[in-house]
């Protein structure tokens, strides 16, 4: 793959790995007692979206991340899987 081709896909890669790891996590965290802690996430971005208004186009501005322990972990497998294939 050429050099734009492979980094758009490790982006899709590690987005893939959070998302896997955040659902795997909820599951986890539902289903067994003990892992509850598996689906506790913390909110990274912004609370209120910045908003731009120029008459002609209106726009809106926001990031919001949910962080948890198993969607890091997904991230880092990810990003080792990539790497070894």
């Amino acid at each position: 793959m050429r050099g734009s081709n492979k980094n758009n896909f490790l982006v899709f890669i590690v987005i893939l790995g959070a998302i896997c790891g955040s659902f795997l996590g909820e599951v986890l965290g539902n289903s067994v007692k003990a892992l509850s802690f598996l689906k506790a996430s913390h909110h990274i971005g912004t609370s209120n979206p910045f908003v731009l208004n120029l008459k002609v186009i209106e726009l809106t501005f926001g990031v919001n991340f949910y962080l948890n322990i198993m969607a890091i972990v997904g991230v880092i497998l990810a990003i080792l899987l990539y790497r070894k294939y």
